[in-house]
């Protein structure tokens, strides 16, 4: 047996492996299943990574170098495609550095279908993916047999995904697969960020697993500076995206290497883009944006050159800040409130992404409220404090979706579907009566259904096995596989040939031919629809008729101790922030806070010597 193969590998590149590293390697050994909480660029991929690649050089301690027909041992599971990107190059590096033949494939959204049917027929090794393919996986026929060799399931920024329906798939998916592979499962997650660990733990994992949470001693520096206008009494309240506070940003990028500037909306990443432009026209080559809405052959290219030192700078949304390694980049500027300690410590992360490596961040205000923010987020990160997230229950439509996922699989029987449903952290208290329901909604349609045909959609075999039968039933369900509730999209293509990107359906119906609109950094002048596709040129016009669609979800974040704000689509809840900058301020506005714009009046106690009350008017 190989035991120093780890050791080895550490020797090779010069590190010494930390002690939650080390706590990894022995437990994942022994065959246990746990939770990892380590900091950003601590090394918490190559935590899990080694003891996998580990386990198997002791299997084949004399031959671990020839190549074998292993079929797939590990499933990686990602929330976002660039970071599956980033992640299978560090994994081959290392199996190309030990002479492992191991192969590592990543199955999401942007893979071909000429790459997923060569999985199909030779599945890697390792293969990382989303909660979404996974399931797609799980929907194949046979697909018991391409995870019968399955040895671990790794769920990477498990924080990303406890608190949402994405999370519920990923609970279901392992709960599936617990029943089909050969040997006991190991599952572990990996978050950077998390207040409630046990509970996480709990979710993953399941009541019935031990508790096994592995958390890191180590600190992860981060240095929070806030750009501040040079007089803050003239500072907008509201409405506005902070490029005020331009002039004071461009010497920021210019001592920097390489800068990621965030937003917290793709209509906001556009805007930035070209007010930069429009200031530095010099950098039109070595700067660039990226956003989910662009061609992924376009997001492929920035984020190779990234990590190619390519780029000074690149304006980018939420589809750059989890887990990605870019080691030239060294500095990350926030363009307004983040709406989450847990999201602005991982952006902070995307710099000095190396362990003991400060990272820096510029926290840049678009109104005077988050000046309060920005102070709340130094506070809570000194304190180490982050926002706890509340796993989902009893969400029957994802349990119905599943259900009709297995259906086209394999099939089910019905009473192996209800105890691999009930195992779920997220359907524990669901009763039979409950399960009834849910599979007489997928066979007849329910009590209201019951009369479309289109409604039943799966059909109970001669051998007592729940099949999808009807071949459109099928397609449909696999095109709408998820839980990510977005408006349809319509792909932008130039007149002369070439793909931009894709856009909301309903942007493109409210605009007009000649109409002309920002994308993708170009401002583009719309033509017509043909055959689904918005068809424009580019435009000469310097003033835009629309503007795309930013985030609609419901904002939380946690500012510090008991101090917490909750902001959704329709309104400011109360918020009560205490003994922030030397101010006890206390805010209350209507429900309607978004969409009134009259006068409130609200009243900020300042701690002076006359502690006088000074009336303040806010407009909303």
């Amino acid at each position: 047996m190989k035991k120093d193969w780890v050791k080895d590998w550490y020797s090779l590149k010069e590190r010494t492996p930390h002690d939650f590293q080390k706590a990894c390697l022995k437990n994942y050994s022994a065959g246990k299943s746990g939770l990892l909480n380590a900091p950003t660029g601590s090394g918490k991929t190559m935590a899990l990574w080694m003891p996998i690649l580990n386990e198997y050089v002791n299997q084949y301690p004399d031959s671990w170098t020839k190549p074998r027909k292993n079929g797939l041992q590990v499933i990686w599971i990602t929330p976002l495609r660039a970071l599956a990107q980033d992640l299978s190059q560090a994994m081959k590096e290392v199996c190309q550095e030990t002479g492992l033949p191991w192969r590592v494939a990543v199955r999401n959204g942007d893979t071909s279908t000429a790459q997923r049917q060569q999985q199909k027929r030779a599945m890697p090794e390792c293969l990382i993916t989303t909660p979404e393919s996974l399931h797609l996986l799980i929907a194949q026929k046979g697909s018991k047999d391409l995870f019968q060799n399955l040895k671990a399931i790794i769920v990477d920024e498990w924080h990303e995904l406890l608190a949402n329906k994405r999370g519920v798939q990923v609970q279901l998916a392992i709960s599936y697969l617990r029943t089909v592979v050969n040997t006991p499962l190991k599952v572990w997650g990996i978050s950077a960020t998390i207040g409630n660990l046990s509970q996480a733990h709990t979710v993953l994992l399941g009541p019935q697993t031990p508790l096994l949470i592995i958390k890191s001693k180590l600190k992860k520096k981060i240095k929070v500076t806030s750009v501040l206008p040079d007089e803050v009494e003239k500072y907008p309240w509201a409405g506005h995206l902070g490029v005020k506070l331009l002039p004071k940003i461009i010497p920021i990028i210019e001592n920097s290497q390489t800068v990621l500037l965030f937003t917290n909306t793709r209509s906001q990443t556009e805007i930035w883009y070209q007010k930069i432009l429009e200031a530095k026209p010099d950098w039109a080559g070595i700067m660039a944006m990226h956003h989910g809405s662009l061609d992924p052959k376009v997001r492929e290219w920035v984020e190779s050159a990234l990590h190619e030192k390519k780029l000074k700078l690149v304006v980018c949304t939420s589809s750059l800040d989890l887990g990605v390694d870019f080691r030239p980049v060294d500095t990350i500027i926030q363009v307004g409130g983040p709406k989450g300690v847990t999201r602005f410590v991982q952006r902070a992360g995307r710099s000095g992404h190396s362990p003991g490596a400060t990272s820096k961040i510029f926290f840049v205000p678009t109104h005077s409220l988050e000046l309060i923010e920005a102070s709340a987020l130094r506070k809570a990160i000194s304190q180490g404090e982050f926002e706890d997230q509340i796993p989902m229950e009893a969400c029957y439509d994802v349990g119905v979706q599943f259900m009709v996922t297995l259906a086209l699989g394999d099939g089910f029987v019905s009473e192996k579907a209800y105890l691999i449903i009930k195992s779920c952290f997220a359907y524990r208290n669901l009763t039979r009566e409950q399960y009834d329901w849910m599979l007489a909604f997928i066979t007849v349609g329910g009590k209201a259904l019951g009369s479309y045909a289109e409604f039943s959609k799966v059909n109970l075999s001669e051998e007592g096995l729940y099949r999808v039968t009807d071949r459109k039933i099928a397609m449909r369900h696999r095109l709408s596989i998820g839980t990510i509730v977005s408006d349809p999209m319509i792909q932008v293509k130039f007149i002369t040939g070439g793909y931009i990107g894709s856009v909301e359906e309903s942007f493109i119906t409210k605009l007009k031919p000649g109409d002309s609109f920002w994308f993708a950094g170009r401002n583009l002048e719309f033509l017509k629809i043909k055959e689904m596709k918005a068809l424009v040129r580019l435009s000469k016009r310097k003033r835009n008729d629309s503007q795309m669609d930013g985030w609609k979800n419901a904002i939380v974040f946690k500012t510090c101790g008991n101090d917490t704000a909750r902001v959704t689509k329709s309104g400011l809840r109360p918020i009560r922030l205490n003994r922030i900058e030397n101010h006890s301020t206390h805010f209350s506005t209507s429900k309607n806070h978004f969409k009134n714009t009259r006068s409130r009046l609200l009243t900020d106690r300042k701690m002076s010597k006359q502690r006088r009350l000074s009336p303040v008017f806010l407009s909303f």
